[in-house]
């Protein structure tokens, strides 16, 4: 028995050598925890924004000391990796990257190719890949992390929070993450689009004291889409066009629209189900495409005289919002089009997947093909609901 303690004691020994817990774990107070990540394209370098939370004013009860909740950091590099690094120059604390909500893009720099940016961020191994990405429309990215803004303390907070409400809510805007990004880039018959956001009012930092003001100077916005060919921005779709890519595409949840009345005036209606269904194919050497788009939606609002008790009335405003919704989807198609030559819609994805052989006669030449595709659209709009109310104020003001 005793001869085999000595074992056992060796045995215990070299177990405890495998326990080495978190080698590389750092602690909170040796971070700086950055929530929004701005990049611009400097000259022949990049300028890296950091917006890094203040954890004193975040966490104090009672609204802080009544000091800005961020602090924003820049440096200066030749690649990301140096610029990211060089960080340190200003800020006590070395980036933590890991919990960022929003990046965004300088117009110039998208303008110029992002594919850099791409190949740094996928590389990070402290990066999660569910952040959003955005484009600064008109202006740098810098400028936009530097804008405070009202309800949420944390400006990144605020956009990536309004990306994902204006998403579910009205549907011009997208969420996309890095992940989905650099799958519609690499992906063949596919580009990739960014949602846009501008700086409204004053370009400049704003304080902390602006936003005890009900209408604060500068606020940001977000801005339809950016769209890309290959890595690169060529243009910007307004925000029916963008709404218009949103039906294409199959991503609206929710939304609201205005629509002519049959007498004069106007209604809002709001779609709470939305469908589409697109098919391609090769016919002769020849690509097609039909978008199938099914809409189900409730009348939100009417500022005319209509008689909404009659079916016959029901059934002529399905129609004319049918004929809206395929306006609004045949404005975006012209866009992409005829203004940019742009596959932004996957089409040639859809004959990929449906027409194997079709699409193999057809790809090497379809950035060429794509602005003479022959697409049909189909929409219809199913009024499902009419309110609390039957007729409007108007048409019982009348009677």
């Amino acid at each position: 028995m005793r001869s085999g303690k000595p074992v056992l004691i060796i045995l215990i020994a070299c177990c405890t050598l495998l326990l080495t817990g978190c080698w590389n774990r750092r602690e909170m107070n040796q971070l700086a925890i950055n929530m929004g990540l701005g990049i611009d394209k400097d000259g022949k370098g990049y300028r890296i924004t950091a917006q890094v939370v203040e954890p004193k004013e975040v966490a104090a009860k009672g609204g802080g000391g009544g000091n800005s909740p961020v602090t924003v950091y820049q440096s200066y590099g030749k690649t990301l990796y140096e610029a990211i690094a060089r960080i340190t120059e200003e800020s006590p604390r070395r980036l933590y990257l890991s919990h960022l909500r929003i990046l965004v893009l300088g117009e110039s720099l998208a303008k110029e190719g992002v594919s850099p940016v791409l190949d740094f961020l996928s590389r990070n191994h402290e990066m999660r890949t569910d952040f959003f990405i955005v484009v600064a429309k008109e202006s740098r990215a810098e400028e936009i992390l530097k804008v405070l803004t009202p309800i949420e303390e944390v400006p990144a907070n605020k956009l990536f929070t309004s990306l994902y409400e204006s998403e579910k809510a009205w549907a011009p805007a997208l969420t996309i993450t890095l992940d989905r990004f650099i799958n519609d880039l690499v992906k063949e018959g596919r580009n990739p689009v960014l949602t846009a956001v501008r700086i409204i009012g004053k370009k400049k930092a704003s304080s902390s004291k602006a936003l005890s003001m009900p209408d604060p100077e500068t606020k940001i916005r977000i801005s339809g889409l950016a769209v890309f060919k290959k890595d690169k921005l060529i243009g910007w779709l307004d925000e029916a066009e963008s709404k218009g890519y949103v039906y294409i595409t199959n991503k609206v949840y929710r939304t609201v629209g205005p629509m002519a009345c049959p007498q004069g005036g106007q209604m809002n209606l709001e779609t709470v189900r939305s469908k589409t269904v697109t098919t391609g194919r090769v016919v002769g050497g020849k690509p097609e495409i039909t978008i199938e788009v099914h809409n189900e939606g409730n009348i939100g609002e009417v500022q005319c005289e209509v008689d909404l008790t009659k079916p016959e009335t029901i059934d002529e405003l399905e129609r004319i919002a049918s004929a809206r919704l395929q306006e609004i989807v045949n404005n975006t198609l012209a866009a992409a089009q005829k203004k940019y030559k742009c596959d932004i819609f996957g089409f040639g994805d859809k004959i990929r997947r449906s027409d194997p052989k079709g699409w193999n006669q057809v790809k090497d030449q379809w950035d060429k093909l794509f602005p003479q595709v022959q697409v049909y659209v189909k929409a219809d709009f199913q009024i499902r609901r009419l309110g609390t109310v039957a007729n409007s104020i108007f048409k019982q003001m009348k009677e």
